[in-house]
């Protein structure tokens, strides 16, 4: 009896410290949660009263996901890249990131191109016409009018990089993010296998060829 007592005493005693460091773990990843969300929070904060602006790789990365004109460009990339499927489903989110340095090289050395903000409107708007309308181009032209709108995107971006602290990480920053949208678009295109997902696609298209006709308009 006593061994038995003994036994039980010594599990229940085990349990309680389990538990204890239980939620001793628990506090410090909450604290440490807090923390990030404390981080990304200034960061944004910062990004969108503008003082950030020589705040390098967190800069980068915001710059596109925070512009909602870039947002439906990107997103529609690698949508029509997945609603096209393979090669297009990689090729064009390829394509878009190693045009648009291109681009942004072109803003950092301060070539002029003309019609910058038109041409980052007129790109959702073409794009998500072509998902709409289901159209599906020879690969070398979807490769050639994704090149060509990703140069407006990446002079965009470039002539902000003369500013920031660590223009390097403000490059990888906004490739990165660039990426992330495109995987998002890629994500939903891949409901293209089904026939609901087809027509689910198609008004996704719409919604941001709608939304490139405000950007152009001046109404968004």
């Amino acid at each position: 009896m006593r061994n038995l007592s003994a036994r039980i005493e010594r599990d229940e005693l085990k349990k309680a410290r389990g538990k204890k460091g239980r939620i001793v773990l628990m506090k410090k990843k909450g604290l440490a949660l807090a923390g990030v969300l404390v981080l990304i929070s200034a960061s944004v904060g910062s990004a969108h009263t503008g003082e950030g602006a020589g705040g390098g790789f967190v800069t980068g990365l915001l710059h596109p996901i925070l512009g909602w004109d870039h947002v439906a460009a990107m997103v529609a990339v690698g949508l029509w890249g997945a609603f096209l499927g393979p090669p297009a489903i990689w090729l064009l989110p390829v394509t878009f990131p190693l045009v648009m340095a291109f681009g942004g090289a072109l803003g950092v050395a301060g070539v002029p191109v003309p019609g910058i903000e038109t041409g980052i409107a007129a790109s959702a708007l073409v794009m998500g016409l072509a998902i709409a309308m289901a159209f599906r181009p020879p690969m070398i032209l979807a490769a050639v009018v994704v090149a060509f709108f990703a140069i407006f995107h990446g002079h965009a971006h470039g002539t902000e990089m003369p500013s920031a602290s660590d223009p390097l990480a403000y490059a990888a920053g906004f490739v990165i993010g660039t990426g992330l949208l495109h995987l998002i678009g890629i994500s939903f295109g891949l409901l293209a296998r089904y026939d609901a997902g087809v027509m689910a696609i198609r008004g996704m298209g719409a919604v941001i060829a709608l939304a490139g006709l405000g950007f152009l308009t001046g109404t968004l």
